[in-house]
């Protein structure tokens, strides 16, 4: 196992703790939103800062980036749009009347969760609001999106002819114990799902499938199906609040204040790994190529075999927890509370992760020969390490 190194670069414009990090969808920047209450791009080529957006009056809760234009939120209330290029503030999205902590970009909508105990939904384009979400009893902290089209059926579509204008729905997830779907259109609540003792801390969603996983302070995570609303099952083994999670290929990865990272089969509930070696909280994790990368609450990121558990390597350099991380072109990316945003060359682990699935590979090759039981062994355990490692 590598034990940490330097980083490439360490960048340290920002004059306080960095809040999030958000990777641009054609992967040429980088976004950083602070607690000095600026917002700094980067290019990913180079990893030099190339705009810094200044202008709200607070602290920045959250950013998300797309290729021409950045958002972010604040606890000044506010939400602002920035031009990538100039550094021009678009639009400032005024309305909520507390700390914004989340927003998230889909289609022409941008969406917003705040500590007003609402959400709100608002035009790209346009300073307007378009719809406020009101139902919740405490605050609003995470946030997902997608469209009816992608999971109902027809005769469902058919039953609110108010909602045909848009099949759009907005999840939200609040400190009051509750997720809830609302029609982005009419911003009527579609349903709200029950269970969670504990604040809901993140949401993931699998529209295809038709399930909604969420986290929470209760120690659980819980799939839900979005359509009827009902609980499908409830995943117990976590100690601590489940802060992080990720679903990739029907596994699902959960980072925990128990300092663990636990691995699920969704299908089953079947929890099949167990991650360990972090000294204070998850804060963050990222599934790439075979590999779980993590970020903590005791300064360090690490790479873990994603199919053994074994940990591969520490980056040390941080002074405090971290809380976002970003990959792009075998580099690692880490935003830390320490006002750093820190660059890693992950290029070692990643060859040495080809080499071991490409002997996996071949190992099955030569085993395929082996009797009738362990041929239907294979089919149902190894067809989901397939899955896992991209195959």
């Amino acid at each position: 196992m590598g034990n940490g190194g330097s980083a490439v670069k360490v960048c340290t414009d920002h004059r306080g703790g960095i809040n999030w990090l958000s990777l641009s969808p054609d992967g040429q920047r980088l976004l950083t939103g602070s607690e000095d209450g600026t917002a700094r791009l980067w290019s990913t080529a180079d990893s030099q800062c190339r705009g810094h957006f200044q202008g709200h009056e607070s602290y920045i809760t959250f950013c998300h980036l797309e290729n021409e234009a950045a958002f972010t939120c604040s606890a000044d209330h506010t939400i602002r749009k920035w031009d990538v290029m100039t550094g021009q503030c678009l639009a400032i999205y005024r309305g909520h009347t507390s700390i914004v902590n989340r927003i998230l970009v889909a289609k022409d909508y941008l969406f917003s969760g705040s500590y007003d105990r609402t959400a709100r939904c608002w035009s790209v384009d346009k300073e307007k609001q378009i719809q406020e979400f009101r139902g919740h009893r405490n605050c609003v902290l995470t946030l997902a999106h997608y469209s009816s089209r992608d999971v109902l059926e027809e005769e469902e579509e058919e039953e609110e002819e108010e909602e045909k204008v848009s099949r759009d729905l907005l999840v939200t997830g609040s400190t009051d114990c509750t997720v809830k779907v609302w029609w982005v259109s009419s911003g009527r609540c579609y349903q709200t799902l029950l269970g969670h003792t504990g604040a809901v801390l993140c949401l993931t969603l699998d529209a295809p499938n038709r399930e909604l996983f969420s986290g929470s302070t209760d120690y659980t995570i819980r799939t839900w199906n979005i359509v009827t609303g009902e609980q499908l099952k409830v995943f117990k083994e976590h100690q601590g609040s489940v802060i992080c999670l990720e679903l990739v290929n029907r596994h699902l990865y959960s980072g925990s204040a128990d300092r663990t990272v636990k691995c699920w089969l969704v299908d089953t509930g079947e929890r099949i790994q167990t991650y360990k070696a972090h000294k204070h909280s998850v804060s963050t994790l990222k599934y790439h190529a075979g590999i779980l990368f993590t970020g903590s609450g005791d300064a360090c990121a690490r790479a873990f075999n994603s199919k053994s558990g074994v940990l591969q390597k520490i980056f040390r350099g941080h002074k405090f927890i971290i809380n976002c991380i970003q990959i792009h072109d075998e580099l690692l990316y880490t935003a830390s509370h320490d006002g750093t945003l820190r660059i890693w060359d992950i290029r070692g682990i990643c060859k040495r992760n080809k080499r071991r699935l490409k002997k996996e590979r071949s190992g099955q090759g030569r085993s395929s020969q082996k009797g009738s039981l362990s041929r239907l062994f294979n089919n149902k355990v190894g067809c989901m390490v397939q899955q896992e490692n991209g195959e």
